[in-house]
């Protein structure tokens, strides 16, 4: 999980600049969307998706938008359009670089999402992302997530079982290709 440790200018919710690995996120889901560049129509659109539905995705995670667009950019994009969450400058394109080789079909990332689990691994990732269904299927992916918790937290005490000590152990592992 080299994508962890690669050091990548962004900007924070506010618009500022700051430096930002991603394993100074561990402990929080990441939703993580690389997209072309900022402020063309299809990318603001998507950009605008997630600013519209922060309150409803930040229930469930961290909301990031990584492109090669420079620093300035960012800001200039962030401000036009009233955005509310981190963004990265991934010029060098390292990270960009890293993720692609958890797709199945891509050799290079045009528009991807992927969700990161509190310890930093990918468990879900789409690499034909639709903008216009890409909120839904993202929220839908966190509501089922938490439906299995609970399925098996309610069985185990019909069961009469203690599975809550062992739901500890339990780790999603991380996917390595999906569409």
């Amino acid at each position: 999980m080299n994508y962890l440790n690669i050091l990548i200018k962004g900007i924070n919710e506010n618009g500022e600049e700051k430096e930002y690995k991603l394993k100074d996120f561990i402990g929080n889901n990441l939703i993580i969307y690389f997209y072309p560049s900022d402020d063309t129509p299809v990318c603001t659109q998507e950009a605008q998706s997630f600013r519209d539905s922060i309150q409803e995705l930040n229930k469930y995670a961290k909301i990031i938008g990584v492109s090669n667009n420079d620093i300035q950019d960012h800001i200039d994009f962030h401000n036009k359009h009233n955005l509310n969450f981190i963004m990265l400058s991934d010029i060098k394109e390292e990270l960009k670089n890293d993720f692609k080789k958890y797709l199945k079909t891509f050799s290079t990332i045009h528009r991807a999402t992927f969700i990161l689990n509190g310890n930093g691994e990918i468990i879900k990732a789409w690499e034909k992302v639709d903008v216009n269904d890409q909120i839904d299927e993202i929220i839908s992916f966190f509501k089922t997530k938490n439906q299995i918790f609970w399925f098996v937290l309610i069985l185990s005490k019909l069961q009469n079982y203690n599975f809550i000590k062992d739901l500890k152990d339990i780790k999603i592992k991380p996917c390595k290709m999906q569409g």
